[in-house]
């Protein structure tokens, strides 16, 4: 059926397709709405900040 050296070959694809996939799982479940979730509270902070500078003036 299979040779060592083919075996071999084929854990490592396996190996391979196994970490990239918990790899875009995390991805997708932690980091990206981490990142989001960052840009949207730095934006409202920036909109706080400009509308507080406008009322001083």
């Amino acid at each position: 059926m299979f040779e060592f050296d083919q075996y071999l070959g084929f854990l490592a694809f396996l190996t391979i397709l196994t970490i990239g996939f918990w790899l875009m799982i995390f991805l997708l479940t932690f980091v990206v709405p981490y990142w989001i979730g960052g840009s949207i509270m730095e934006m409202i902070k920036e909109k706080r900040a400009a509308k507080k500078a406008k009322q001083e003036s």
